[in-house]
C-alpha cells in the first residue's frame, strides 16, 4: 500500500506484486496482489496513507532503530501479516455454526446420558399487556407500575407479581443449555491446549523466556503457531458475538472486558510479531479453562464428587498459572527481560498495559475461587462455581414459589377450619337461643 505523493497533481501508480513501498511496512505492502489504476481508487489511497502514517507507524510497533524493511520476508520464512487477521471473522462464524451442530448432535445426547435434569417451571399464562411490559423492561415492576398494569389487565397485585415471577423463571436457561455451552468450551480449550503444548514444548523460548526477545522483531513464525493465533482469535470473536445469547453470569462485565482485551492483545501482538510470548500467554490461559468447563459439566449432571474433585484441581492449576506463572514469568519477561534487547516504545507500553488488565481480572477470579475453596473446606462441598458458573441473578424464585404455594395451601386450610369453626359457633348460638326461647313460656 502506498500513499499519494504530496504536491503532485496525479497519484503515482501502485507498485507491482511483491514490491514494497518505502513508506508502508512490508507487512501491509505484501498484501497487494494485483496492480490497479489509482484514478479509480483515490479514497482507497487516502485510507492507505492514513494507515501508514498513523496506525502502522514504525515508532509505534517497532523498537527504536528498527524499520519495516528490516523484517521483510525472505525465502522459506513466514512473518505475521496484518491481513491474516481478516480470516478470524469468517472463522468465528464457522465456530458459531460448528457449535450449533455440536450442541444438538453431541452435547444434548451426552447430557441425557450423564443424567442432566431440567427444572420444571410453571409457564406464565398469556397476558398481552404484561408481556409487552416484560419485553420492554426486564426489571420487576414497581408498586406504581403494578397499579397501572392492574388497571390495564384487570388483575390484582398478587396475580401480577406471580405472573412476573413465573415469566422470569421461564426465561432462565435450563441445565441442558448450560451443559451444552460448557461442553463446547471444554472441547475447544482441551484441543487448543494439547495441540499448543505439543507444538511449543520443543521450542527454546518455552524453557528460556529470554529467547522470546532474542533477535526481535526479525523472528520467523512457524505454521503451527500462526494457526494457533488465528484459531484462538476466531474463537474469542465467536464468544463475543454470542455473549447476548449465552448464559448471563454474575461476572458478565468482567467476561466482556476479558474477551475484548484478549482480542486486542492477540491481534496487535500478532502484527508486531510478539508471537513467541503470545503463544505462552494463550497456553497459560488454556491450561486451566478446560478443567473449569469439565467441572461445570459434571455439576449440571449431578455428579457431586467428580465435580468437587475437578474443581479442586482447577483451583490449584488456576492459582498457580494465573497468580504465579503469569505474573512471575510472562509479565516479568515482557516488562523487565525484554528491555535487555531493545529500548521501550509505544507497543511495549501498550501490550504490557493489556497484560496487566488480564492480571487484574485474574486476581478478581482468584478471589472468587478462594471463597469457593473456603466453602469446600469448611462446608464439605462445592455448591456453586464462584468464578462464572452462577447466573447474574440468583435462582431464588423457585423456592419462593414453593413457599408461596405451601403458604397458600396452609392459609386455605386455616381459612376453611376457621370458617367451619365460625359456622359451628353460629349454629350453637342459634340453638342455645332457640332453647332459651322455648323455655321462657314454661318458666312463666
Amino acid at each position: 500500500m502506498t500513499a499519494k505523493r504530496r504536491g503532485s497533481a496525479t497519484p503515482t501508480p501502485r507498485p507491482n506484486r511483491g514490491v514494497a513501498s518505502q513508506s508502508a511496512p512490508p507487512l501491509l505492502s505484501s498484501a497487494v496482489k494485483t496492480p490497479c489504476f489509482p484514478s479509480h481508487h483515490s479514497s482507497e489511497y487516502r485510507m492507505d496513507g492514513l494507515l501508514d502514517q498513523w496506525l502502522w507507524k514504525e515508532d509505534y510497533w517497532l523498537p527504536p532503530g528498527v524499520t519495516w524493511k528490516d523484517i521483510e520476508m525472505g525465502e522459506g520464512e513466514r512473518y505475521p501479516l496484518p491481513r491474516d487477521l481478516f480470516y478470524t471473522l469468517p472463522l468465528a462464524l464457522c465456530f458459531i455454526a460448528l457449535r450449533y451442530v455440536f450442541e444438538r448432535v453431541i452435547a444434548v445426547p451426552l447430557s441425557r446420558h450423564l443424567g442432566v435434569r431440567d427444572r420444571v417451571r410453571i409457564r406464565a399464562p398469556p397476558v398481552p399487556k404484561l408481556e409487552t411490559f416484560y419485553k420492554l423492561n426486564k426489571q420487576p415492576p414497581s408498586q406504581s407500575e403494578i397499579l397501572g398494569l392492574g388497571k390495564l389487565s384487570g388483575l390484582g397485585q398478587r396475580q401480577i407479581e406471580t405472573w412476573f415471577r413465573h415469566r422470569r423463571n421461564q426465561d432462565r436457561p435450563s441445565n441442558t443449555k448450560k451443559f451444552c455451552e460448557a461442553s463446547w468450551r471444554f472441547v475447544f480449550y482441551l484441543i487448543a491446549f494439547v495441540t499448543a503444548l505439543a507444538s511449543l514444548i520443543d521450542t527454546p523460548w518455552f524453557w528460556d523466556h529470554r529467547e522470546c526477545w532474542r533477535g526481535y522483531p526479525k523472528q520467523p513464525v512457524a505454521e503451527a503457531h500462526h494457526w494457533y493465533y488465528i484459531t484462538e482469535m476466531g474463537f474469542y470473536w465467536s464468544l463475543l458475538l454470542c455473549v447476548s445469547v449465552d448464559v448471563k453470569r454474575k461476572d458478565f462485565n468482567e467476561q466482556i472486558i476479558h474477551h475484548i482485551a484478549t482480542i486486542f492483545l492477540i491481534g496487535l501482538s500478532y502484527c508486531a510479531n510478539y508471537v513467541r510470548i503470545g503463544t505462552l500467554v494463550m497456553l497459560v490461559h488454556d491450561s486451566s479453562d478446560f478443567l473449569l468447563e469439565s467441572a461445570k459439566m459434571f455439576n449440571y449432571a449431578g455428579w457431586r464428587k467428580t465435580c468437587d474433585t475437578l474443581f479442586v484441581i482447577f483451583a490449584l492449576v488456576f492459582l498457580v498459572t494465573r497468580l504465579v506463572v503469569f505474573p512471575g514469568r510472562i509479565v516479568y519477561s515482557t516488562l523487565v527481560v525484554s528491555m535487555d534487547f531493545f529500548q521501550p516504545f509505544f507497543g511495549y507500553y501498550f501490550f504490557n498495559a493489556l497484560l496487566l488488565v488480564l492480571q487484574a481480572l485474574h486476581i478478581f477470579w482468584a478471589w472468587l475461587i478462594l471463597r469457593m475453596v473456603y466453602k469446600f473446606v469448611f462446608l464439605g462441598k462445592v455448591e456453586k462455581d464462584e468464578r462464572s458458573d452462577e447466573e447474574s441473578e440468583p435462582e431464588e424464585e423457585e423456592e419462593v414459589e414453593e413457599e408461596d404455594s405451601s403458604w397458600e395451601q396452609r392459609k386455605g386450610a386455616l381459612n376453611s377450619k376457621l370458617a367451619s369453626l365460625a359456622n359451628n359457633c353460629v349454629l350453637n348460638n342459634l340453638t342455645n337461643q332457640r332453647n332459651m326461647n322455648s323455655r321462657q313460656p314454661k318458666a312463666r
